[in-house]
C-alpha cells in the first residue's frame, strides 16, 4: 500500500498518540464512541478522522459545521494525488462517514455531508494464496539455532506460523491469544475476533504438538519479570508479541515475499480446494457474513483454471 509523502500531516497509529483538534471537532468524544469496536478499527478510524481534521484546518475549517460534501470530495481527491491505495482511501471514507453520522446524532451538525460519500472501490484483487509447496517450505524449512535463546525463538516461530495456517487466525487474534485459550488435549484455541466476538477453532495434531513444545520448552526462556503471564506468545523483550513481530517472523522464514494474512487466505482457499463447505469455512474464519467468505470461492476457481490450463493437453 502506498504511503503518504513525508510532508503530509498524518495522524499517528496509536489512540494515545492522536492529538485531537480543537474542541469543536470533539475527537475525544468520537474516540469514546468508537471504544466498543475492535481495537484496530477504533485506532484506524480515529487516526483517519484526525488526519482529515489536520487537512481541513489548513483550509480554515474549524469544525464539522464548516465541512460540506464538496470539501469531503476534495479531501478524497487529495488522498488520490498523494498516491494512497484505493483500499486505504475507501477505509478513510468509511471513517469519515462514521464520524459525521456520529456528529449528526450528537446534534453537532444538522445534516450529514458524508451520507452519500463514495470512494474508489477497493478493487477485485484476489487475496494472495501460498501454494502447498510454499507452505511446506515456510513451516518445515531447516533452521540451525546457535544459542538457547535462538532455539526458544525458533520454537516460538514454528508454533505461531503453524497456528496461523492451522486455524486461519487473524494476526490480532494470534497476538491476543492467552494461555487459557489453548487446549492441547482437545486441540482447539479460543480467540477474540472482530467485534470482540469469541470463537473456538480446531487445530490439527501436528500443530498441537508444535504449540505444546513452544509452551513447555521455548516460552519459559522468553518470560521476563514484567511479562504478562497470561500471554501465549512473547517477543524477544518478554512483551506480548505484536503484529510487527509476526511480520518480522514471516520476513525471515518465508521463501517468497508474503504477509501474515496470506496464511489466513491460504487456510481458507486450501480448505475449499479440498471440498470443505463454504459455511464451515465461514464459521472457522469468524466471518459475520457469508458474502465475506465467498471471495475464497473465486480464488479457488482461479486456481482451478490455472491447473486446467497447465495440465490439459489442448489447453
Amino acid at each position: 500500500m502506498a504511503g503518504p509523502a513525508s510532508h503530509e500531516v498524518e495522524a499517528p497509529t496509536g489512540p494515545a498518540a492522536v492529538t485531537p483538534g480543537p474542541a469543536a471537532w470533539e475527537l475525544e468524544g468520537f474516540g469514546r464512541w468508537l471504544a466498543p469496536r475492535a481495537e484496530a478499527t477504533s485506532r484506524a478510524y480515529l487516526a483517519d478522522v484526525a488526519a482529515f481534521v489536520g487537512w481541513a484546518e489548513r483550509g480554515d475549517r474549524r469544525g464539522p459545521a464548516d465541512v460540506d460534501r464538496i470539501v469531503l470530495r476534495r479531501y478524497l481527491a487529495y488522498l488520490g494525488t498523494r498516491r494512497y491505495a484505493r483500499a486505504s482511501i475507501a477505509r478513510k471514507s468509511a471513517s469519515l462517514r462514521a464520524y459525521f453520522s456520529w456528529c449528526v446524532r450528537r446534534g453537532v451538525i444538522a445534516s450529514d455531508p458524508a451520507r452519500r460519500l463514495s470512494a474508489p472501490s477497493a478493487g477485485g484483487r484476489l487475496p494472495k494464496v501460498l501454494s502447498h509447496s510454499e507452505i511446506g517450505r515456510l513451516l518445515d524449512g531447516p533452521r540451525t539455532p546457535a544459542t538457547p535463546l535462538e532455539e526458544a525463538i525458533g520454537r516460538r516461530d514454528d508454533a505461531l506460523l503453524e497456528l496461523l495456517y492451522a486455524a486461519g487466525l487473524r494476526v490480532a487474534e494470534l497476538c491476543g491469544l492467552d494461555l487459557a485459550g489453548v487446549d492441547l488435549v482437545g486441540r482447539t484455541v479460543t480467540v477474540r475476533g472482530k467485534g470482540d466476538k469469541e470463537r473456538r477453532v480446531p487445530i490439527h495434531r501436528h500443530c498441537a504438538e508444535v504449540l505444546g513444545r513452544w509452551l513447555a520448552e521455548g516460552r519459559p526462556a522468553l518470560v521476563g519479570p514484567e511479562s504478562p503471564t497470561e500471554a501465549a506468545f512473547f517477543n524477544r523483550r518478554g512483551n506480548r508479541i505484536g503484529p510487527r513481530d509476526v511480520r518480522r517472523v514471516l520476513d525471515r522464514r518465508s521463501p517468497v515475499p508474503t504477509h501474515p494474512h496470506a496464511l489466513r487466505h491460504s487456510f481458507a482457499t486450501h480448505l475449499l480446494d479440498g471440498g470443505a463447505d463454504l459455511r464451515v469455512v465461514q464459521e472457522l474464519l469468524g466471518h459475520a457474513s457469508l458474502q465475506t467468505t465467498q471471495i475464497y470461492t473465486h480464488v479457488s476457481k482461479e486456481r482451478l483454471l490455472d491447473v486446467y490450463d497447465g495440465t490439459h493437453p489442448r489447453a
